[in-house]
């Protein structure tokens, strides 16, 4: 008869082997199954513990814990806290919707260098008139 421990182990190890075989078969920031499903437990509740995602998607907490670490050291993932500005004591806000060909993070610095863009936020989407996806960015700015 195996304890919980044992199986903790097993699973640990079995996630280890899984996870270097990924790493080396896979291209660089490339995400897996269990990569999406924890980035998206996160985004629901960036505070969630590793623990009850673990569960969730059929890891040990350590597993999901190294996971999360490699998320965030290749860049894919940032877990920041994000305000809401009504909270904060801003009157008004405002959000604008940008198209931009060439790159869009010279544009966004020098709208991040506004003093009243107080949250720049940078979108790959579809336009409705082709295909092709084109970069945009959203602008939100708050005053008191």
């Amino acid at each position: 008869m195996t304890n919980a421990s044992d199986q903790t182990t097993s699973r640990d190890q079995e996630e280890r082997r899984t996870l270097d075989s990924e790493l080396i078969s896979s291209a660089p920031n490339a995400l897996d199954s269990i990569d999406r499903q924890i980035i998206s437990h996160l985004q629901r509740d960036g505070r969630r513990a590793y623990g009850a995602i673990a569960n969730e998607v059929g890891l040990s907490e350590a597993g999901v814990r190294r996971r999360v670490q490699r998320l965030k050291d290749s860049g894919v993932m940032q877990i920041v806290a994000i305000t809401d500005p009504l909270q904060l004591g801003y009157g008004r806000e405002a959000l604008i919707g940008i198209r931009v060909h060439g790159d869009v993070r010279l544009v966004a610095d020098k709208i991040a260098s506004i003093d009243e863009a107080n949250y720049v936020v940078m979108t790959a989407a579809a336009s409705t008139s082709s295909p092709k996806s084109s970069p945009s960015m959203t602008t939100h700015s708050s005053t008191s």
